[in-house]
């Protein structure tokens, strides 16, 4: 006997659960007590759970994410009538590992339009997540987030650094890391399971440096009713990171340059002396050769700190770092305040490649936990940054390109720097830090044509 054709609808059906069971996304429904009715097939490659296990359970007995307490985007879908897409968040599966996924939900109807409950589909990001950390690894080291070529090659002397012993300088201008770089050789090293201790030199007085770095016996000198160890005794086996070192004292240079040299110091109002098993990182945001030239400070200690040196390049010089950074920074900040900004637009980023950054990358820092206050979730726009960012609505030149920002950015600091010095191709790259060379082979690179002066062509080629 010939079977009976199906009605449309039982063929609309059948159509719908092969899709549903071929797709990679996982997909369930639950009912108005939150019961899971369906649950395709992905949806148990992605949990580890059973179809047969999850169905009649509620669904954050399958699921476990960090979003079912508080923030589930099907409750809200189910409370408030409105779909939500691609929700990030995470779930546990059944070998109790944790699966990065988005998740959009709707309402789920039945043929006549009436709610009989939610229904939501997920997709796994755990590729995605091993790419991208994968990625970002190769642009950070300790906390120093870089993709350009300078800090690279530091990248990668750094663990080399870090397997000796010697003392380092680091120079580089205020907010350009310093301290972070100081803390990955830390940590890179045999010293890291010992304190990493710092100090700004700048910013105290002989005699309160000397007692906070040696510490004191009780009766070294008034109010001094008990012993207290110093910042080299405390850092021991470890560590101690001394900033700012190029404004310190003539005196004081003389006290350090005996600890560095006899690995031990005498704390005040001590008679004997204690040994020192410290490494010592040292930086200045100054240049401390030309400090030695003027003689304000010792070269004998200038030689002893600078065994190996490193110099920090300022955030003016490696713009194509500007996006990695603000991304970096926005992470950080949503996972401290608790937020979901998502990113920065296209316009709020092009305001901040035109900014020189006087500030470096903490003024950066600064300028994305600003717009934090104003900003809870989405991208961050130009509305958020500081008023004087938010205020400037300048024209783009003819050579700016808005669709690249960071090429933009490289263009606007080469050309700034060529009107800083009346087109002098000479001047303008020692002020940008690079060779003449290095110069004209951005200038070609970056199709930029200079304007006439002197009634002729001023492109790179007229002056190699």
């Amino acid at each position: 006997m010939a079977k009976n054709p199906k009605s449309p609808d039982e063929l609309k059906e059948t159509a719908t659960e092969i899709i549903l069971e071929s797709i990679s996304d996982g997909v369930f429904t639950v009912d108005h007590n939150w019961k899971i009715m369906s649950f395709n097939r992905a949806a148990e490659e992605i949990t580890g759970i059973y179809r047969n296990e999850a169905i009649g359970k509620h669904c954050w007995e399958v699921f476990r994410s960090n979003m079912c307490e508080s923030d589930c985007a099907l409750k809200k879908t189910m409370k408030e009538g409105k779909s939500f897409i691609n929700t990030f968040t995470h779930i546990i599966n059944s070998e109790k590992k944790q699966i990065p996924i988005t998740v959009s939900t709707s309402l789920l109807k039945d043929k006549k339009g009436k709610i009989i409950g939610g229904v939501e589909t997920f997709r796994d990001h755990t590729l995605v997540e091993e790419l991208r950390k994968e990625l970002a690894a190769s642009y950070r080291m300790g906390d120093i987030v870089s993709a350009s070529p300078e800090m690279k090659n530091i990248f990668n002397i750094l663990p080399q650094i870090a397997e000796s012993d010697s003392t380092v300088l680091i120079e580089g201008e205020t907010g350009t890391g310093k301290e972070l770089a100081a803390r990955a050789i830390h940590n890179l090293s045999m010293r890291k399971e010992n304190p990493f201790v710092t100090i700004n030199c700048g910013a105290l007085p002989d005699t309160l440096l000397e007692s906070e770095l040696f510490g004191y016996k009780a009766g070294a000198f008034t109010n001094a009713v008990k012993d207290k160890p110093g910042l080299f005794a405390i850092a021991e086996g470890g560590t101690l990171f001394l900033d700012e070192i190029g404004d310190t004292s003539a005196a004081f240079q003389a006290r350090l340059l005996r600890v560095l040299e006899e690995k031990e110091f005498q704390p005040l109002g001590a008679v004997k002396k204690e040994k020192a098993n410290v490494r010592v990182i040292a930086a200045t945001n100054k240049k401390l050769s030309h400090l030695v030239e003027e003689k304000t400070f010792r070269h004998d200690l200038y030689y002893r700190i600078n065994v190996v040196s490193l110099n920090l390049p300022p955030l003016k010089q490696r713009m194509e770092d500007i996006l990695l950074l603000v991304e970096h920074f926005i992470a950080k900040l949503n996972r401290i305040r608790g937020k979901s900004v998502s990113g920065i637009d296209q316009q709020a980023l092009e305001i901040l490649m035109s900014h020189d950054f006087p500030g470096n990358i903490r003024e950066l820092e600064n300028i994305i936990e600003h717009a934090f206050v104003l900003c809870s979730e989405g991208d961050i726009n130009p509305g958020h940054l500081p008023a004087t960012f938010s205020r400037q609505s300048r024209a783009i030149p003819e050579y700016e390109t808005p669709d690249d920002p960071v090429r933009s950015a490289e263009i606007r600091v080469i050309m700034d720097a060529l009107k800083q010095n009346n087109y002098n191709r000479k001047a303008a790259a020692e002020d940008l830090g690079m060779h003449k060379s290095t110069l004209f082979r951005k200038i070609e690179k970056l199709g930029i044509r200079l304007p006439e002066i002197d009634g002729r062509s001023r492109n790179y080629k007229n002056d190699a």
